[in-house]
């Protein structure tokens, strides 16, 4: 997942236990803060135990799901020539015994460990606590209790080397899971349509989310606006010029949102005190320029896909990301890292036909840049000859930024500084 995605909610198993499962084959759904993304296994084999149900919240790092490959237990009898046929029993045997441990009412949920069913079954069967186990220096990937450190640990208790620890008295451990608003909704009185032909209906999972970071934004931020209004006719001209040869050579559309990140970019470059972020009480200086990109979502949702390092790309690049990440949003096809570490974000508020807007900030981040709609209007043109009325082609910039970190001569001139650069647009550039 994603370098700051910390949990995902898993929404839907694709495979079942016994399923056979092909390398990079989708295994399950899961759910991230800001996108839904399928989860593919890394290897070939046949899916035998899935450690967590639908609507179960993991940890990155959790084990979700074991697969037999060719390379476990059974098929190693078979390539093995010195194996004996009672090894082979005693394998069968074992084997046996961890698949009954999984069905078992032993409960090893009180660790935050992860035990194999083998070495849950050498357990019972040696009357080793869930104390015990937790002590067990495992010599596994991520210090996994492997077979053999169990076996040690039950050698060393017979020799009087080590103390078998008492058994805690269990605690009950509630499973945290995604469905648990659905308990809080059950305590929540259901609101009562006042006209018989009123529909009542459910927030889905993502409108939710979005539902609560944005309340949480506004009220953690202090939000304050600053706008101006741009010329951006030379650009307008420019694009007109340039986009069916663009598209062309390029294979991509040339809309505005590439040329105005171009601008963002070179602004926060310039302003780095806006590419920052929040965390309690210090500041966070931003070292790379991720630019978050809102976007609307066929189903009505908002999710906000980041470019990476936005300042090293060229115009071209820019396009390339810009319709890379807007087609895939789209199509429900972004992955979690896509929406992940942005450091400042642009939402174009004008394809829907807004002038300006007031947008909210997107946590932990300090401002947020609301694009408006590029309209035709009569403004006063300065010549050497004098001033004189003409049609141009402006547009509105709309800057919220946080005020607890960000004052108005900052955000002001960070807002400034983008409509220069768009004011000045180079007409005679290549692209």
């Amino acid at each position: 997942m994603g370098e700051s995605v910390a949990e995902a909610t898993i929404t839907n198993w694709l495979k079942e236990v016994g399923d056979k499962i092909e390398a990079d084959e989708a295994v399950l759904e899961i759910a991230t803060d800001k996108v839904d993304s399928e989860v593919p296994s890394e290897v070939s084999g046949i899916l035998v135990e899935q450690l967590f149900g639908k609507d179960d919240l993991v940890q990155v790092g959790q084990t979700i799901a074991i697969i037999e490959t060719e390379g476990d237990v059974p098929a190693a009898v078979v390539v093995e020539e010195t194996t004996t046929p009672t090894e082979v029993a005693e394998i069968e045997k074992t084997i046996e015994a961890a698949q009954e441990t999984v069905a078992a009412p032993q409960d090893f949920s009180g660790s935050d460990k992860f035990f194999s069913p083998l070495v849950k079954n050498i357990a019972k069967e040696e009357g080793i606590s869930i104390a015990e186990l937790d002590s067990i220096q495992g010599s596994g990937k991520d210090g996994r209790v492997t077979k053999e450190d169990i076996l040690k640990y039950i050698e060393d208790r017979k020799s009087g080397v080590v103390t078998p620890k008492v058994a805690e008295p269990a605690k009950t451990v509630e499973p945290v899971k995604a469905a648990e608003p659905v308990v809080q909704k059950s305590q929540q009185a259901v609101p009562v349509s006042v006209n018989g032909g009123d529909e009542i209906i459910e927030m889905d999972r993502m409108r939710k989310l979005i539902s609560g970071y944005m309340v949480a934004s506004v009220q953690t931020s202090a939000h304050v606006q600053s706008f101006i209004e741009v010329d951006v006719t030379n650009i307008v001209k420019w694009r007109e010029k340039v986009k069916t040869a663009f598209e062309k050579r390029e294979g991509e559309k040339l809309t505005f949102t590439p040329i105005m990140m171009e601008a963002v970019a070179k602004a926060l470059k310039d302003f780095p005190g806006m590419n920052i972020s929040v965390d309690g009480d210090y500041i966070i200086k931003k070292k790379n320029i991720n630019l978050g990109m809102a976007a609307a979502l066929p189903n009505g949702n908002l999710i906000v896909p980041v470019i990476k390092n936005a300042d090293q790309l060229n115009l071209v690049g820019m396009a390339k990301a810009v319709n890379d990440l807007g087609n895939r949003a789209k199509a429900g096809k972004l992955k979690p890292d896509d929406t992940q570490g942005g450091t400042y974000t642009v939402t174009n508020v004008g394809t829907f036909g807004s002038v300006f807007g007031t947008p909210i900030i997107n946590q932990p981040q300090v401002g947020i840049l609301a694009l408006g709609a590029i309209r035709k209007v009569p403004a006063v043109i300065e010549t050497p000859e004098g001033d004189f009325i003409g049609i141009r082609q402006k547009m509105f910039l709309s800057h919220s930024y946080d005020h607890r970190v960000v004052d108005g001569a900052l955000g002001g001139s960070f807002v400034k500084r983008v409509a220069e650069y768009l004011e000045a647009f180079d007409v005679d550039r290549d692209f």
